[in-house]
């Protein structure tokens, strides 16, 4: 069952819906350690690079990558980081490689994406409820824009706001502040659905008060403290039934 620590926020159906997306509607973990997998093992074979060398090298630039470009959703950029990792090893810029190893890595990271169970008739539900909804993502517009297409969920959603078109990634207000003037909620009641317990649960009620619901499986801890959302669950349809039950009551 979903697990309610705050009551008195789940007395009304929402008036909009945030969700986020990364490790929410999908289990990044797999996906992503098959994808570096791929491009590891493409580097080995093109350059005879000894795999725990690609692994420091690309561990030293992301890092740096993430320093310079902190909250924003280039620091997030593979193409950058694979970039950078060729001129760690020696070989300059090497842009037609980093692009290859970009494409590979997204390819393998897609191919490998699956959405959790209940997802869609989760939002089959909350339209016929006729709730407003909005992405909030970080990370950049085209790799977003084609996770929500690959998954087939471009129909599903009002609105998408990244981190690139707001300008800073959560837990900052951008964020969560753009996607409510895009849906202009009819009244208070929001609820922000995501795995962070920072960025999307202590991001969301501290920037917009929002009902926070954290989606809770291997790999993710549960927020504490400012960070602790009004609910936690495991499975979407645990969502639905909440909802359904909302919406009789309404």
């Amino acid at each position: 069952m979903i697990k309610i620590s705050n009551d008195d926020r789940f007395t009304q159906i929402p008036d909009a819906i945030l969700f986020d997306t990364d490790n929410t509607l999908y289990h990044y973990d797999p996906a992503h350690a098959l994808a570096m997998n791929a491009v590891r093992g493409k580097v080995a074979a093109t350059f005879s690079l000894d795999p725990d060398d690609f692994d420091k090298a690309y561990a030293s630039a992301r890092s740096e990558v993430k320093l310079r470009l902190k909250d924003t959703a280039a620091s997030h950029s593979r193409l950058l980081y694979l970039q950078r990792m060729l001129e760690i090893i020696g070989l300059g810029s090497q842009v037609l490689v980093a692009l290859d190893l970009e494409q590979t890595y997204w390819r393998t990271f897609l191919s490998n994406a699956v959405l959790f169970d209940d997802v869609k008739e989760l939002l089959d539900d909350i339209r016929l409820l006729g709730i407003p909804t909005a992405i909030v993502t970080d990370l950049t517009a085209q790799i977003q824009f084609r996770k929500i297409v690959y998954f087939g969920l471009d129909r599903y959603f009002d609105y998408i706001v990244t981190s690139e078109e707001a300008g800073y990634d959560k837990p900052h207000g951008a964020q969560f502040e753009l996607a409510l003037k895009k849906v202009r909620p009819s009244g208070n009641c929001i609820w922000m659905i995501g795995d962070n317990p920072v960025n999307d649960i202590g991001g969301a009620r501290r920037r917009i008060d929002a009902v926070t619901l954290q989606k809770l499986h291997n790999g993710v801890e549960q927020g504490q403290g400012e960070n602790a959302a009004d609910a936690v669950f495991q499975e979407f349809g645990q969502v639905r039934k909440l909802l359904e039950r909302l919406g009789a009551a309404h």
